[in-house]
């Protein structure tokens, strides 16, 4: 005699879900980094750009000096 055939029902759950949550986090995740990246990169071109100017307003000044004493 032979054995009749058997059917095995394998049942998946949460797999779809799970991987979704995982890619919307990766995603909010990179959002948050590239923003906060770009308010430091803003921030250190504002502290370049005063220290510049600062720097020009001295020179400024020392070239005003040297006129007025050469005169």
């Amino acid at each position: 005699m032979a054995e009749e055939p058997r059917t095995v029902i394998v049942e998946r759950r949460g797999g779809g879900m799970t991987a979704l949550i995982a890619l919307l986090a990766v995603i909010v995740i990179a959002i948050g980094a590239y923003l906060y990246v770009e308010s430091n990169r803003d921030k250190n071109d504002a502290v370049s750009d005063a220290a510049q100017k600062v720097g020009d307003a001295a020179q400024d000044t020392a070239d005003a000096v040297k006129d007025a004493v050469g005169k």
